[in-house]
């Protein structure tokens, strides 16, 4: 991606392509689950629990999640001026972002897979966009406008999923 200068003109395109980028990496542990069920979804943690006896992340974060985020972000770089490499570093740090998120809610006693606005969609898009930052060439308005289009997109997902699971 060429360097922009950090003004206040916003580029949709650019929204746009982080949005996606966002929705790929997070994504991508979601649509793996689905297709795939619980063939590879060795948890990360290992199922170790702290002192606390809640688990230090909780079985949905799996080694097939964090590798598949960033394989498939990778993958996907060159569709938006990006190297294979910086995909992959975009997945990873997005991943770190959801990492951290989890844990933090299992510190909370959120269940595992239980939305919490906010803490689930902040992590995950802040840290992969002010990281890559230069990178990706986006100045700070189109950072904030994707962050908050994700994180919507993101809550309504979640709203859609759990209310699948109260019912």
């Amino acid at each position: 991606s060429e360097y922009r200068s950090q003004d206040a003109r916003m580029e949709l395109k650019t929204v746009c392509e982080l949005i996606l980028l966002l929705v790929v990496a997070n994504g991508t542990p979601l649509l793996l689950s689905e297709l795939l069920g619980s063939w590879l979804d060795t948890p990360l943690d290992g199922n170790r629990r702290l002192a606390d006896g809640r688990p230090l992340l909780g079985p949905a974060k799996t080694v097939r999640g964090l590798t598949g985020s960033i394989l498939a972000t990778a993958l996907a770089a060159p569709l938006f001026g990006l190297a294979p490499l910086q995909g992959g570093a975009f997945g990873l740090l997005a991943m770190l972002g959801d990492l951290l998120s989890s844990f933090t809610k299992r510190r909370l006693g959120i269940a595992t897979s239980r939305s919490a606005p906010l803490l689930d969609q902040l992590p995950e898009t802040l840290l992969p966009l002010l990281v890559m930052q230069p990178v990706l060439g986006m100045n700070n308005s189109e950072m904030l406008v994707a962050v908050l289009v994700f994180g919507i997109i993101d809550w309504l997902y979640s709203w859609w999923r759990d209310r699948g699971d109260a019912a």
